[in-house]
């Protein structure tokens, strides 16, 4: 008897689920170009909303599903007609802005120094030495990321790539209890991966497209996101190759952010630079291509006892600014509390 309920749930979402397909396979099939074998083949891709196809390159779609490479062109330049990607009024870009969900940090004057907190559709890249906070905020998200709307959060799941052996349930289960939720409920929330080199890092990114189609994914952690990239690729020599590697992978992780509508936070380790005399010589690892891609960077570093200093490094369209939060055991906090 109790499980009836649950089966007419699941009946129901794979109705609701079949439902959305036709309806996507419909707008696919009058894209010119598209027939029953080309649909299967994007079908099999991964390939089966407009916004993917819209983002997609040329290549990455005939490498992909096998088209060719006029009628994947063609493919995509429908999608994106059709999805209406040309000029459009600054006031629009406002309405479309206004839709964008943010999770808190835990922490209120974390959040006002990020413009209300960690905005979806956006890469959030967090940088400082060992200490600085970087794993607690990745933490934090994950759980803060499943509160209910009015709470700061999306009522959704979250995807962590852990690329340090950083995360940690025990941690979730703090976080959660402070916060009176249902730890359980909590862990299962959370879809973790350990990237054990590079190349499983990009894969990784790859496959939380899966994920992304069936569940209510709100957040993806890459902690860290050079790390692996750092180890994998030593010396000048193979310079060129990691920081190619390493644009295309941020790219990915943008598109992901754009088509799924999610948040996307980072973490990014550190180095010294021997030639600045006077000042702090911490610099990012990752160089230009991080910098670049980056929507938002905010640099941490460790204080006194549990206090961190945040200080917003980059942004498109928030000054330049410096706050001071804690870590404790029931997470990230205001430094008041």
């Amino acid at each position: 008897m109790p499980r009836a309920p649950k089966e007419i749930k699941v009946e129901e979402k794979a109705e609701e689920t079949e439902e959305a397909k036709e309806t996507v396979e419909d707008e696919l099939r009058k894209i010119p170009g598209v027939g029953e074998k080309s649909l299967e083949k994007l079908r099999e891709s991964g390939y089966d909303n407009l916004m993917a196809i819209a983002a997609a390159l040329t290549a990455d779609l005939v490498a992909a599903s096998g088209l060719g490479e006029e009628t994947a062109a063609k493919v995509i330049n429908a999608a994106r007609s059709k999805l209406k990607m040309g000029f459009e009024p600054a006031s629009e870009v406002l309405k479309k802005r206004e839709r964008i969900s943010k999770i808190t940090t835990g922490s209120k004057s974390l959040d006002d120094l990020l413009g209300g907190g960690v905005e979806t559709q956006a890469i959030l890249e967090a940088y400082g030495a060992f200490g600085s906070g970087k794993s607690q905020i990745a933490h934090q998200l994950s759980v803060n990321v499943q509160l209910p709307k009015e709470k700061g959060g999306m009522g959704a799941k979250a995807i962590f790539i852990d690329t340090e052996q950083t995360f940690r349930p025990e941690r979730i289960v703090d976080m959660a209890k402070a916060l009176e939720m249902d730890v359980q409920k909590a862990l299962e929330n959370i879809f973790i991966a350990r990237a054990y080199n590079s190349d499983h890092q990009i894969l990784l990114a790859e496959k939380a497209e899966e994920i992304l189609k069936k569940e209510n994914v709100g957040l993806i952690v890459v902690d860290s996101l050079t790390a692996s990239f750092r180890s994998d690729y030593i010396g000048r020599g193979t310079l060129a190759n990691r920081q190619q590697k390493l644009n295309r992978h941020i790219h990915h992780l943008q598109k992901l952010a754009d088509v799924y509508n999610v948040a996307v936070y980072v973490t990014n380790q550190v180095m010294s630079n021997p030639a600045i005399m006077f000042g702090d010589p911490t610099s990012p690892i990752g160089g230009h291509i991080v910098g670049h891609q980056a929507t938002y960077r905010v640099y941490l570093r460790r204080s006194k006892e549990s206090k961190r200093i945040a200080k917003l490094i980059d942004s498109p369209w928030l000054p330049e600014g410096e706050t001071v939060f804690t870590v404790g055991k029931d997470g990230i906090r205001d430094l008041e509390d």
